[in-house]
Protein backbone atom coordinates (compact mmCIF):
# COMPACT_ATOMS: atom_id res chain seq x y z
CA UNK A 1 0.00 0.00 0.00
CA UNK A 2 1.46 3.33 -1.05
CA UNK A 3 1.65 5.95 1.67
CA UNK A 4 0.22 9.05 -0.02
CA UNK A 5 1.84 11.45 2.45
CA UNK A 6 5.23 9.90 1.67
CA UNK A 7 4.45 10.11 -2.03
CA UNK A 8 3.66 13.83 -1.76
CA UNK A 9 6.92 14.40 0.17
CA UNK A 10 8.80 12.51 -2.54
CA UNK A 11 7.23 14.60 -5.33
CA UNK A 12 8.11 17.84 -3.50
CA UNK A 13 11.65 16.58 -2.88
CA UNK A 14 12.18 15.74 -6.56
CA UNK A 15 10.67 19.03 -7.78
CA UNK A 16 12.80 21.06 -5.36
CA UNK A 17 16.04 19.31 -6.33
CA UNK A 18 15.32 19.43 -10.06
CA UNK A 19 14.84 23.20 -9.87
CA UNK A 20 18.00 23.54 -7.77
CA UNK A 21 20.07 21.76 -10.44
CA UNK A 22 18.82 24.11 -13.17
CA UNK A 23 19.82 27.11 -11.02
CA UNK A 24 23.28 25.71 -10.16
CA UNK A 25 24.06 24.73 -13.76
CA UNK A 26 23.80 28.36 -14.88
CA UNK A 27 27.00 29.15 -12.90
CA UNK A 28 29.63 27.08 -14.71
CA UNK A 29 33.25 27.72 -13.89
CA UNK A 30 35.98 27.46 -16.48
CA UNK A 31 38.08 24.27 -16.47
CA UNK A 32 41.48 24.55 -14.79
CA UNK A 33 44.46 24.19 -17.07
CA UNK A 34 46.26 20.89 -16.50
CA UNK A 35 49.94 21.05 -15.75
CA UNK A 36 52.40 18.55 -17.10
CA UNK A 37 52.98 15.73 -14.58
CA UNK A 38 55.68 13.12 -14.34
CA UNK A 39 54.56 9.52 -14.14
CA UNK A 40 56.00 9.04 -10.64
CA UNK A 41 53.92 11.98 -9.41
CA UNK A 42 50.81 10.39 -10.86
CA UNK A 43 51.62 7.02 -9.27
CA UNK A 44 52.22 8.71 -5.92
CA UNK A 45 48.96 10.64 -6.22
CA UNK A 46 47.03 7.44 -7.01
CA UNK A 47 48.57 5.58 -4.06
CA UNK A 48 47.70 8.41 -1.66
CA UNK A 49 44.15 8.92 -2.93
CA UNK A 50 42.95 5.43 -3.92
CA UNK A 51 39.80 4.42 -2.09
CA UNK A 52 38.44 0.91 -1.43
CA UNK A 53 36.82 -0.93 -4.32
CA UNK A 54 33.12 -1.73 -4.48
CA UNK A 55 33.85 -5.33 -3.50
CA UNK A 56 36.00 -4.26 -0.53
CA UNK A 57 33.31 -1.89 0.73
CA UNK A 58 30.53 -4.44 0.20
CA UNK A 59 32.18 -7.07 2.35
CA UNK A 60 33.35 -4.50 4.89
CA UNK A 61 29.73 -3.37 5.36
CA UNK A 62 28.52 -6.98 5.55
CA UNK A 63 31.13 -7.74 8.25
CA UNK A 64 30.44 -4.53 10.21
CA UNK A 65 26.72 -5.26 10.30
CA UNK A 66 27.34 -8.93 11.11
CA UNK A 67 25.21 -10.05 8.17
CA UNK A 68 25.61 -13.11 6.02
CA UNK A 69 25.95 -12.94 2.25
CA UNK A 70 22.68 -14.79 1.59
CA UNK A 71 20.62 -12.33 3.64
CA UNK A 72 22.10 -9.41 1.72
CA UNK A 73 21.72 -10.77 -1.80
CA UNK A 74 18.20 -12.04 -1.11
CA UNK A 75 17.12 -8.67 0.28
CA UNK A 76 18.68 -6.99 -2.76
CA UNK A 77 16.70 -9.31 -5.04
CA UNK A 78 19.82 -10.95 -6.49
CA UNK A 79 20.60 -14.59 -7.08
CA UNK A 80 23.57 -16.38 -5.54
CA UNK A 81 25.50 -16.61 -8.83
CA UNK A 82 25.34 -12.89 -9.48
CA UNK A 83 26.46 -12.12 -5.94
CA UNK A 84 29.26 -14.68 -6.29
CA UNK A 85 30.42 -12.95 -9.46
CA UNK A 86 30.68 -9.65 -7.57
CA UNK A 87 32.57 -11.39 -4.76
CA UNK A 88 35.04 -13.34 -6.87
CA UNK A 89 35.76 -11.10 -9.86
CA UNK A 90 37.39 -7.77 -8.90
CA UNK A 91 37.08 -6.57 -12.52
CA UNK A 92 33.32 -7.16 -12.64
CA UNK A 93 31.32 -3.95 -12.67
CA UNK A 94 27.69 -4.46 -11.65
CA UNK A 95 24.98 -2.16 -12.99
CA UNK A 96 24.03 0.96 -11.10
CA UNK A 97 20.66 -0.51 -10.11
CA UNK A 98 22.44 -3.55 -8.63
CA UNK A 99 24.72 -1.32 -6.55
CA UNK A 100 21.70 0.70 -5.36
CA UNK A 101 19.84 -2.51 -4.45
CA UNK A 102 22.86 -3.66 -2.42
CA UNK A 103 23.08 -0.27 -0.67
CA UNK A 104 19.41 -0.54 0.28
CA UNK A 105 19.82 -4.17 1.38
CA UNK A 106 22.73 -3.11 3.61
CA UNK A 107 20.56 -0.24 4.91
CA UNK A 108 23.29 2.31 4.27
CA UNK A 109 22.66 5.93 5.15
CA UNK A 110 22.85 8.42 2.27
CA UNK A 111 26.55 9.28 2.84
CA UNK A 112 27.66 5.63 2.97
CA UNK A 113 25.45 4.83 -0.02
CA UNK A 114 27.10 7.64 -2.03
CA UNK A 115 30.54 6.32 -1.07
CA UNK A 116 29.43 2.81 -2.05
CA UNK A 117 28.07 4.01 -5.41
CA UNK A 118 31.24 6.02 -6.06
CA UNK A 119 33.32 2.91 -5.42
CA UNK A 120 31.34 1.25 -8.21
CA UNK A 121 31.86 4.23 -10.52
CA UNK A 122 28.37 5.67 -10.04
CA UNK A 123 26.63 8.51 -8.25
CA UNK A 124 23.11 9.73 -7.60
CA UNK A 125 22.42 12.61 -9.93
CA UNK A 126 20.59 15.67 -8.73
CA UNK A 127 18.91 16.01 -12.12
CA UNK A 128 17.39 12.54 -12.59
CA UNK A 129 14.00 11.72 -11.08
CA UNK A 130 14.98 8.10 -10.39
CA UNK A 131 18.18 9.11 -8.58
CA UNK A 132 16.35 11.73 -6.56
CA UNK A 133 13.74 9.17 -5.53
CA UNK A 134 16.50 6.79 -4.37
CA UNK A 135 18.21 9.59 -2.46
CA UNK A 136 14.85 10.41 -0.84
CA UNK A 137 14.49 6.82 0.43
CA UNK A 138 18.09 6.74 1.69
CA UNK A 139 17.80 10.07 3.51
CA UNK A 140 14.62 8.90 5.24
CA UNK A 141 15.94 5.45 6.10
CA UNK A 142 13.35 3.66 3.97
CA UNK A 143 14.82 0.28 2.99
CA UNK A 144 11.76 -1.92 2.41
CA UNK A 145 12.18 -3.03 -1.20
CA UNK A 146 8.48 -3.78 -1.69
CA UNK A 147 7.45 -0.27 -0.61
CA UNK A 148 10.22 1.29 -2.68
CA UNK A 149 9.24 -0.71 -5.78
CA UNK A 150 5.55 0.14 -5.37
CA UNK A 151 6.39 3.84 -5.10
CA UNK A 152 8.83 3.75 -8.04
CA UNK A 153 6.25 1.89 -10.14
CA UNK A 154 3.55 4.42 -9.21
CA UNK A 155 5.87 7.19 -10.44
CA UNK A 156 6.60 5.19 -13.64
CA UNK A 157 10.25 4.80 -12.66
CA UNK A 158 12.45 1.71 -12.97
CA UNK A 159 11.92 -0.85 -10.18
CA UNK A 160 14.28 -3.48 -8.76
Amino acid sequence: MIDHKLLEELKEYIDFHLHLVVYESSFKLSEPILEECHSFEIDDFIKKNKKPSLQELLFQYIDERELNDAAVYKKAGMDRRHFSKIRSNPDYKPRKTTVIALALALELDSDCAEEFLNAGGYSLSGSERYDLAIRFFLERGIYDMQSINETLDYLSLKTF
